[in-house]
């Protein structure tokens, strides 16, 4: 399976990205967000990438970050949401936005994409909380790995959030322990990625 893709970006749409590598041009379905941060046509570009394969079509989605790529492998997990859908969801809202509803129970956020309805909002944050659940804090402690720093308020919803995203729970406490945890939740998921992106 291809994990990513770097190469010449030779063609861009609103939500498609073309990166030739090797002489083979990929065709990626991207996301609004991944769309503004690649760069003109002819440069370099890279893309973490999800292959998804039908009975009538293998289609590549492309994504700018490790976030916007975890963030959509958990989306298409939820049931009746399909890669459009998700795409929709990712053009709308950020990633730690998107784990801060799952997070919060929030589902009205998620309506504000393109394609989510209500019932569909309430499912993907049903879904979503019983996938990172053993993340959430339990009284003071996380009652998860054992060897993670203890956590709790908007520390402990952070790294809920960063799992969401698809870091593990070290990546996310580690990254989350060198910020000040009485931040806002929101301002400690942005520094944390941050952090994430550079390492990665």
């Amino acid at each position: 399976m291809l994990y990513s893709l770097k190469g010449k970006l030779i063609h861009r749409e609103p939500n498609v990205a073309v990166i030739e590598c090797g002489g083979v041009g990929f065709r990626c379905h991207i996301t609004m967000t991944t769309a503004r941060q690649l760069p003109a046509p002819g440069e370099q570009a890279m893309l973490y990438t999800r292959m998804n394969v039908r009975d009538d079509a293998i289609e590549l989605f492309g994504f700018a970050d490790r976030a916007e790529l975890g963030c959509f492998n958990h989306l298409i997990s939820v049931t009746g949401v399909g890669p459009k859908v998700a795409l929709a969801v990712l053009s709308e809202l950020s990633p730690e936005r998107v784990a801060l509803a799952a997070a919060s129970g929030d589902y009205k956020t998620l309506t504000k994409a393109p394609g989510v309805g209500p019932k569909l909002a309430q499912r993907i944050v049903l879904e979503l909380k019983d996938k990172f659940g053993r993340l959430q804090p339990s009284g003071t402690e996380f009652s998860g790995d054992v060897g993670i720093p203890s956590a709790a308020g908007n520390a402990g919803e952070a790294v809920s959030a960063l799992s969401v995203l698809g870091f593990t729970s070290g990546e996310a406490s580690a990254a989350v322990a060198k910020l000040d945890s009485s931040l806002p939740v929101e301002t400690l998921v942005r520094e944390a990625l941050k952090m994430l992106a550079k390492r990665g």
